[in-house]
């Protein structure tokens, strides 16, 4: 079963941008999760090449690479791409989310205890 799916719409701008900044023929946005942003958990994404252990999903033209230590909770995700003036860009519509926090870029999983990985207060989520 491949770990997440990509839009049509996401796959047509990733395409785009691979186009323009692919480091090799193998180079695709990977995708990984971190612990941090105010819910516990923030989406790192950059264009790079495949490391050992990662899952490649592919689209036509467009390339995902799902971290591999990240897998289990970017499963069944969604990847999406918004031209919006005030929200541009790729969106993760992540089923294990079971919280997320007020600016987008942070996210808490179900199965973990409120808050038991969120940055302390005062630090900010950071950007995606």
């Amino acid at each position: 079963m491949t770990p997440i799916s990509i839009t049509p719409q996401a796959a047509e701008a990733l395409a785009r941008l691979l186009s323009n900044r692919a480091q090799s023929p193998v180079s695709g946005l990977r995708l990984a999760v971190r612990r941090g942003g105010c819910a516990g958990w923030q989406y790192e994404m950059q264009v790079s090449d495949p490391q050992p252990g990662d899952v490649v999903v592919e689209s036509g033209a467009a390339r995902v690479i799902v971290a591999g230590d990240s897998i289990d909770r970017l499963r069944g995700c969604e990847i999406d791409h918004s031209d919006d003036l005030t929200d541009a860009g790729f969106k993760v519509n992540n089923p294990n989310a079971a919280r997320s926090c007020g600016c987008g870029t942070s996210f808490e999983v179900a199965d973990e205890p409120p808050g038991s990985h969120a940055v302390p207060d005062g630090e900010a989520c950071g950007s995606v």
